[in-house]
């Protein structure tokens, strides 16, 4: 059981047969009046955020999320093939499995896939990848001056901005989190 007051970030608990995770939270004591937790939270199979309140003493059933190192396969007519890795095991999802930086992720890279009691809901890609960069506008040499970003294409098919010295062909890392350019690699 988790108790309210015990709240941190990342935390998973149960609520009316819905998971939720904490993705932000913050203890109030208001001069008058009983303290309450103020929290935003995420249904992690439903991907929606809503923001609560709760008394500190309300205990929920902690909710255990396993998360599985999978090797992702390929791509057929909107599955998305995944392969455990110690059993050989393939596990096909659909594309509404997948988060939205999954369009960083290529063949063959080994992946986090997220699951409740059996069912699968989210899949997790690397924090950093290196992929290459199959369209872009050439660079203008002297033209640095200021932090000006172009459009790129990469392997995976993901668009992004990148500075103006990057050029086709050229590897760089990416932060899967926020989807950005981090350095060439």
């Amino acid at each position: 059981m988790v108790s309210a007051g015990d709240f941190r970030n990342g935390i998973t608990f149960e609520e009316d047969g819905q998971v939720f995770q904490i993705v932000e939270f913050q203890h109030v004591k208001p001069g008058k009046g009983a303290a309450f937790v103020r929290t935003k939270t995420r249904n992690v199979i439903t991907g929606s955020v809503v923001e609560k309140t709760y008394n500190p003493t309300a205990k929920f059933p902690a909710a255990t999320i396993e998360r599985k190192d999978m090797q992702y396969l390929y791509e057929d007519g909107g599955l998305y093939y995944f392969m455990d890795t110690e059993t050989y095991e393939q596990t096909p999802l659909n594309e509404s499995d997948l988060s939205d930086n999954f369009k960083f992720v290529k063949e063959n890279e080994i992946v986090k896939v997220l699951s409740y009691k059996g069912n699968v809901f989210g899949v997790e890609p690397p924090n950093f990848v290196i992929l290459e960069i199959t369209e872009t506008e050439p660079g203008v040499k002297g033209n640095t001056a200021t932090n000006t970003l172009k459009p790129a294409k990469l392997e995976t098919g993901a668009e992004i901005r990148v500075p103006l010295f990057i050029n086709e062909g050229e590897k760089i890392r990416i932060d899967t989190r926020t989807g950005e350019y981090m350095e060439r690699a």
